[in-house]
This record gives structure tokens, sequence and C-alpha cells, in this order.
């Protein structure tokens, strides 16, 4: 590794390895380091299948020594700090990195403290997660007997907000596919099963199909693995509205400040998720601890050769890897524009995101939407005979299996258009 690079960047996942791929085919002698320790990188919107027992784990990773483009440095090390006025990165082994221009992208992690009991309980027995072990989620799925079947997410920002909703239908399926008798809950802090209005509508109707219990305004707070309860506080506006929904069939019990305890035979939840403790304790964040960019060019704030994008940033968009294939053109080309001594101009990037919102086996619909909550199907999708991609559709469920994946490694990671 050299002391120093024209452009650094923190973490080798979807967002740093597009960024450097891109860049490098924009000018090859560009001199770019990746701050990432881990060995093995992972496509992980495939873990939801993993989860569900139609996509093989094996397939989702890959060694990350592959993956690093040519011409750029790995420095496989922790970055554990900035001195953003010097334009320093500060690691764990490798002493300070200094940089002209620095892309901070290392993603989130979990914090599995912030709901009592997840630490001691999560991928153990019948409490689960396709954020963590989607294998254990198809162990707890497929061994599951009957009863409550419980799935719920956190209050924080979460990598893709639909996914505890996707391996929901996934289950409820598996379920009546195989004659379970099961009492499948959702239980979310939201307000509604997802922001869009077209899409919102087809989900409506897919919790109807399979006749779950949908949960608004339930936050978890607490999970008992021994006496398999998970407990829940009413976030809403009328705690009163809670009791009125109160559901005897899935034997829940509300007591107190509007606490909600309901027993459960198998929990999938998405844990809590942050930003990396490095990232909160800069003075590059927002109060709430997101890396504080502008929303439209991605430039830092306060640092304008900073920029910062995927998982860690301050956007107001759902995070996704489809959010971040839409935010690496941009932040490439700002830094272009600056290395030839031009202002960051593009503020292109009007927050799209996109959740493919797997709703059984072999339908999916596809989410695509902005900053403004508006819904934004991209036109190619009449290529494939995909008309109105807020309904299920087989062939969306074919993109997602197969034609998602050979996009990502073949296209995204080795840095051309898609």
């Amino acid at each position: 590794m050299k002391s120093k690079y024209s452009v650094l960047i923190i973490g080798g996942g979807t967002a740093g390895i597009m960024t450097a791929a891109q860049l490098l085919k924009k000018d090859s002698g560009l001199s770019i380091g990746i701050i990432d320790p881990a060995d093995t990188h992972y496509y992980q919107p495939a873990w939801t299948l993993v989860g569900a027992g139609t996509y093989d784990y094996e397939d989702t990773a890959k060694p990350m020594k592959d993956l690093i483009p040519e011409g750029a440095d790995w420095i496989q090390d922790y970055a554990t700090g900035f001195d953003a006025d010097n334009n320093l990165v500060k690691t764990k082994n490798s002493g300070e990195v200094s940089y002209d221009y620095l892309v901070v992208a290392p993603g989130l992690v979990m914090d599995l403290s912030l709901i009592e009991g997840l630490e001691s309980s999560l991928d153990k027995g019948v409490v689960c997660s396709n954020y963590t072990d989607p294998k254990h989620t198809w162990e707890v799925v497929k061994n599951f007997k009957g009863g409550n079947a419980i799935f719920t997410q956190p209050t924080t920002p979460i990598k893709c907000g639909g996914a505890p909703q996707k391996i929901a239908y996934l289950a409820a399926d598996y379920f009546q596919k195989n004659k379970i008798d099961a009492r499948v809950v959702f239980a979310t802090p939201g307000s509604v099963l997802f922001g869009v209005k077209e899409i919102r509508d087809t989900l409506t109707k897919v919790v109807d199909r399979y006749g779950m219990h949908f949960k608004p305004f339930y936050a978890p707070v607490k999970i008992d693995a021994d006496k398999k309860i998970v407990t829940f506080k009413y976030v809403g506006d009328d705690e009163n509205q809670c009791v009125e929904n109160e559901s005897k069939s899935i034997g829940e019990k509300i007591s107190g400040d509007a606490i909600i305890e309901m027993p459960f035979d198998m929990l999938h939840l998405a844990p809590p998720q942050t930003a990396p403790k490095f990232i909160k304790e800069s003075n590059l964040v927002t109060k709430e601890g997101w890396l504080d960019v502008n929303i439209n060019s991605l430039q830092h704030n306060e640092y304008p050769n900073i920029f910062g994008l995927g998982d860690v940033a301050a956007l107001p968009t759902a995070k996704t890897g489809a959010a971040i294939r839409k935010q690496v053109p941009v932040v490439v080309e700002n830094l272009m524009f600056m290395m030839n001594n031009k202002p960051a101009s593009n503020k292109s990037y009007q927050g799209y995101s996109s959740c493919p919102l797997v709703t059984g086996y072999g339908k999916m619909a596809l989410a695509e939407f902005d900053y403004e909550g508006n819904f934004t199907p991209d036109p190619k999708l009449k290529q494939m005979l995909v008309f109105n991609s807020a309904k299920e559709h087989w062939r969306l469920w074919m993109l997602k299996k197969y034609g998602l994946p050979y996009l990502y490694w073949n296209k995204m990671m080795k840095g051309e258009a898609v």
C-alpha cells in the first residue's frame, strides 16, 4: 500500500467496488486505495431467497481479492477514524493513510444491544434473521410445525426495508403449500406496509391472501427466547387503537403503557442497524449519526473533497443496492470534475431506490421510487413484457433470482453501466 492516494475509498461493498471500478474506467492511471478488512464479499439481496430454501448461500459469496478492480490497492484493514482537516484516515494496523479525495461507503453494522435479549437469542433455536444467517432461517422455516410465526423489524433504518416482509410472504406461501397451520404476523414500527401507494395496494392483497395479521406501530423491545415471548411497544399516536386491535387468536397480551407481549413458535427479525462506531464518533455526521452529505450531489456538506454514498449516507430514501447503482455515477462524475478543477456540479441524484418485493415462490412486484415517494418504474421492464411492475409477476421473480445476480457480478462490480 501507499501512504497517499488520489482517491481513498472506505468500504469494499457494493458502493466502494463500483466507485473504484467506474473511476478506473475513466482514468486507469488514478491512484486508488480501498480499505476493507473482509476476505469475502456477499451478494446480500439473494439472502432473502436463501432463507426460503430457493437459492444456495455459497452462490452469494466471492473472494474480495477477485473483486478489487485491477489498478486499485486493497488495504485489508479496519478504518478507525478521520482527520478530515488534514486529509487522513486512521486504520487499525496500517497507520494513517492520506488522500486527495475520500469516498466513505462502509455500510451499516448490526447493533443487537438495542433490543433486550436479542444478542443471546439470535440465530439460535427458532429466532432467526436473513440479515445474519439466512441458512438458519431456512432451517427454522422448514422445521416449523405450526403456531405463531412472527416477522418484525426495528425502529432504526435497515438495509432493504422491505426484506423483513419478503421472508414473511415466502414463509406464508411455504406454510400454505405444505398445509401447516400457521398464524403469520408481520409487526412493524411503521404505519403502512409500504410508502408507495401502488405497491401498498398490491401488498395489502398479498397479506389478505395469506391471512396474515398486520400489526402497524409495533416496535420490538425485548425477546425472551426461553419463554418464546417477544415484547413490543406500541408507538402510534393513539394507544387505544392498540387495545382495540388486540388479537386474541395470536395470544397478544397488552398491559401498562401500551406494552404488548406476543408468544411465538418462530421469530424472524431484522436486527437494529447503525452507522459504524468510527463514523458515528467522527465530525462527519448528522446529529442522527449518518454521514452528512448533500442529498443530490452526495458531496459532504462541510468537507468538499469527501463524498459519501450507500447505506451510511444521510439520505431520505431506502438503503438498497439499487440506490447505490444510481448514486455511484454521480459521485464518479463529481470526483472527475474536481480533479479537473471544476465544482462538483452533478446534483442529479433524486433519491432513486428499488425494492424487489418477493411475495411468494415465483411471484414478485418491483418497487422503484424517488425522494418524494413517486412510483418510478424502469421503462426497460417493458422489454421483459412487464407492463405494470407494481403487480405480482413471475418474470420479475426470474429477474430477482437470475437476472439481478448476473448483472451484479458481471456488470455493476466491473464498473459497467446498468
